[in-house]
């Protein structure tokens, strides 16, 4: 007898359809070089071209999905490379300090290299009471 047990936690729920949607995606490798202006991201996506590279920003995170294109053979068999042929997915949460609007991004051979510029934030002056307080 077969019997399936649903979770009351609908948290759990999430959870698992997280991990099912990440199995579809695999994670590249990428290399991350900060400069004073901007953050450098390299991500290796080999048989990736341009039409198959997605970059979104949501708050402080930043998600970089690339599709390969598919080809199906006409003597095409299975031969376990399921995983090898996955799609990549990375997901970095790189914090709120960047522009993405003004995010720049190529791909050449595989080598996907976005460019994040820093938001520059302008200090602002001490007020006179937090002056005084310092200097009592």
């Amino acid at each position: 007898m077969h019997t399936i047990i649903h979770s009351l936690n609908p948290s759990l729920r999430s959870l698992a359809a997280d991990s099912a949607s990440l199995e579809t995606f695999r994670q590249p490798n990428y290399d991350c070089q900060e400069h004073p202006d901007t953050m450098q991201l390299v991500v290796y996506v080999p048989g990736v071209d341009a039409a198959g590279v997605e970059i979104e920003a949501h708050g402080s995170d930043l998600t970089v999905t690339a599709k390969k294109s598919h080809f199906v053979r006409v003597n095409w068999q299975s031969l376990h490379l399921e995983t090898a042929q996955r799609d990549y997915q990375l997901r970095l949460r790189l914090g709120s300090g960047f522009d993405y609007s003004a995010m720049q991004a190529e791909i050449h051979h595989g080598v996907l290299s976005v460019t994040l510029p820093k938001r520059h934030t302008v200090a602002a002056p001490r007020s006179a009471s937090r002056q005084r307080r310092v200097a009592a």
